[in-house]
């Protein structure tokens, strides 16, 4: 329906909330399920809405305008009639700093009539109907002891896809059920086994051991649960046990998993030492391979030097996979692949990468598709490099699809490669369009990250035009700025080259002032 300008009270008005320390200073509360029966809301028909259930005093919401009660028509001008609990807040979410809403303010006696049974408490509501299936288990227990008490007690390792992620106590799960419950009021948990005086023998604990996993295969398997700071905290060691040594699975380029046994606080340069020497990797070729993060959209995330793997798994812990951490290739520039044709083993892993990123769509085979399947196979890596190194998109990384200010609506899909960097046009979802911007290295001038807003910015230069900023809006913006730094230290490092080959980039970076406003 169309929003008027009325003075009237009960009229759709704009509200526009930005975010302070304390959030947008709201809650929302509302339906779970999709669509249902037409509601009259001041005297107009409505799908259902979700509406503010509290409104935090002095917060950015309250400040903007928004009031307890309020209806809300449009999220950031998306029209949200009918919407469930979880699609309203995912726009809320995906919106940024700024927050527009079209409200529709109520009486007191229609917010009754509307909402007859809820509470006035300022607790959030939560939609529990989304679930899935981990693969969470409590495989075995064992015996500790505290040297300063003399105390023996038993504790229960948590696992995850095979990769263990903390050991807890009994009376540990008997403080998380007690948490959960009083920050989820509204969902019926399932029962803990009972507590017992006196001490068990090894087959009442195995049954308490099976009784602790279904419980937190119940628990973990809805998604708003799973997913809380509450749970995130359980699955996580304390910090007495940091310097502990734990089995770190890290996932090679040719599939292999390998393990290394590391310090629990060890950073990604400690491990990333460790995983060279166990796999034997050479000091020239460790140079030009990392640590990534296996992340969703088929995309690695490099991991920082000072990250700690072994917490990925903690943030990570929902996903499948024996790991979450990958050794890829981190290097742009194809002349540097190609002096190290003499290392087997680094020769495989640039093989079994290409491979991955054909089958991703990363690289444009073309009609050339059907001669690299026949050429996958690890003895024939070096015609299989031969022929996708003349393809285009070989070498790049392809971010997933985000949102940029170079455009109104849709969003973009960046690609660094040695060549250039390219903005795909793309839709919301990800879908591709038909517009593509190339921008050569040397129309770069700089780049910047504003780690508030969760952006790279880069300034390029056409000739005879002014400079402009472009800023890309991705969660990812480290590593992009990661990403374009590689590129300059590998234009001035191979900037000479090998005699009898080709430089692909020749161009200065110049990355410069921290101190550029973004927004310019």
């Amino acid at each position: 329906m169309s929003h008027d300008d009325s003075k009237t009270p009960w009229a759709p008005r704009v509200v526009k909330i930005v975010k302070t320390e304390t959030g947008f200073g709201f809650n929302v509360r509302g339906q779970v399920s999709e669509g249902g029966q037409l509601k009259s809301i001041n005297g107009e028909l409505y799908a259902p809405l979700q509406h503010v259930s509290a409104v935090l005093d002095g917060g950015a919401a309250e400040v903007a305008g928004l009031k307890k009660a309020d209806r809300i028509l449009e999220v950031n001008g998306v029209n949200v009639e009918g919407a469930t609990h979880r699609q309203v807040v995912d726009h809320i979410k995906s919106g940024g700093d700024v927050l527009t809403l079209t409200v529709i303010s109520v009486s007191q006696q229609e917010a009754d009539r509307l909402e007859p049974n809820e509470e006035t408490t300022n607790f959030p509501s939560y939609d529990y109907s989304e679930k899935r299936s981990l693969p969470i288990s409590i495989p075995d227990y064992e015996y500790k002891y505290n040297d300063q008490t003399g105390e023996r007690f038993v504790v229960y390792n948590i696992y995850m896809a095979g990769r263990q992620l903390c050991a807890r106590r009994y009376k540990e799960f008997s403080n998380l059920n007690i948490n959960l419950k009083k920050e989820f009021m509204g969902f019926s948990f399932p029962k803990l086994p009972s507590k017992w005086p006196f001490a068990l023998n090894e087959q009442q604990l195995d049954s308490r051991r099976r009784a602790l996993e279904q419980y937190l295969e119940k628990v973990c398997a809805v998604r708003v649960i799973g997913e809380n700071e509450i749970i995130q905290e359980f699955l996580t060691d304390d910090d007495q046990s940091a310097k502990n040594k734990i089995d770190l699975k890290i996932l090679l380029p040719d599939r292999e998993v390998v393990s290394v046994n590391v310090p629990k606080n060890a950073n990604t340069e400690e491990v990333y030492k460790v995983l060279v020497t166990k796999i034997g990797l050479s000091l020239e070729a460790s140079r030009y391979f990392a640590l990534f993060e296996i992340v969703e959209y088929n995309f690695e995330r490099k991991l920082a030097p000072n990250e700690f793997p072994h917490n990925l798994y903690i943030q990570n812990y929902s996903t499948a996979t024996s790991t979450c951490i990958c050794l890829r290739k981190w290097l742009f520039i194809v002349s540097r692949e190609l002096s190290l044709s003499y290392d087997e083993q680094a020769t495989t892993y640039f093989f079994w990468q290409a491979v991955d990123d054909v089958n991703r769509g990363h690289i444009k085979a073309g009609d050339r598709l059907y001669q690299l399947k026949a050429l996958q196979d690890a003895t024939k890596k070096h015609e299989y490099l031969k022929l996708v190194r003349e393809q285009d998109g070989y070498g790049g990384i392809v971010f997933p699809h985000c949102s940029c200010d170079s455009r109104k609506e849709g969003h973009v899909i960046a690609t660094v490669s040695a060549s250039s960097f390219e903005l795909h046009a793309c839709k919301d979802d990800g879908t591709l369009e038909s517009q593509v911007i190339t921008f050569s290295w040397s129309s770069i001038v700089q780049w910047d990250v504003d780690d508030e807003g969760m952006v790279f910015a880069f300034q390029y230069q056409r000739p005879d035009k002014p400079a402009r900023w472009i800023r890309i809006f991705t969660n990812y913006f480290h590593f992009m700025n990661d990403c374009f730094e590689r590129l300059k230290e590998e234009s001035v490092m191979f900037s000479k080259g090998r005699k009898g080959q080709p430089i692909e980039q020749e161009s200065q970076l110049d990355q410069s002032g921290s101190d550029e406003n973004l927004s310019s």
